[in-house]
Parts: structure tokens; C-alpha cells; sequence
């Protein structure tokens, strides 16, 4: 049976905001349309990024193998996504 929903994930799109999102030292950042978008779909994804911050994050690949990772990317069933 096919599934009733599929989410459209633009995970450059995604990358590149949650990349600004930990670069940005003010605290307006909790206000930027990706904080409120993934509070209603993944909330796990915030505090991960708040430890990005912590841990001095800087280059972008760092937040791209982790949105891989949590939306399945590479050889998995691409109808799974695994987010927190």
C-alpha cells in the first residue's frame, strides 16, 4: 500500500538555512521561518543545532551530513525519513 503522505524536503534549501541558523550570533535566529517550520514538523532538529552552535560549528558540510542523515540520505528507502 502506497503511503498516504510524502513530504517534499528540499534538503539544499534546508542545509543552507539551518547552516545560516547556526552561524548567526544574534538571538533573533530563533525567529528565521526554518525554527518555526521544523517545530511543528521535527523539534528534535533545533537543540541538535543549538549544539552545533555550542560546539563552534563553522563549515556548512558539518550541517549537511547531518541533515543527510536524519532525512535518510544516500541508499536508503527514500520513502523513510528519519527525523527526530
Amino acid at each position: 500500500m502506497p503511503p498516504l503522505f510524502r513530504l517534499a524536503i528540499d534538503e539544499e534549501t534546508l542545509t543552507d538555512e539551518l547552516y545560516e541558523f547556526v552561524l548567526d550570533p544574534r538571538s533573533t535566529r530563533y525567529q528565521r521561518r526554518v525554527v518555526t517550520e521544523l517545530r511543528a514538523l521535527a523539534p528534535g532538529v533545533i537543540p541538535v543545532m543549538e549544539m552545533m552552535i555550542l560546539d563552534g560549528v563553522e563549515e556548512r558540510h558539518h550541517v549537511r551530513e547531518y541533515v543527510s542523515a536524519v532525512l535518510g540520505g544516500g541508499d536508503e528507502d527514500r520513502d523513510v525519513f528519519y527525523v527526530t
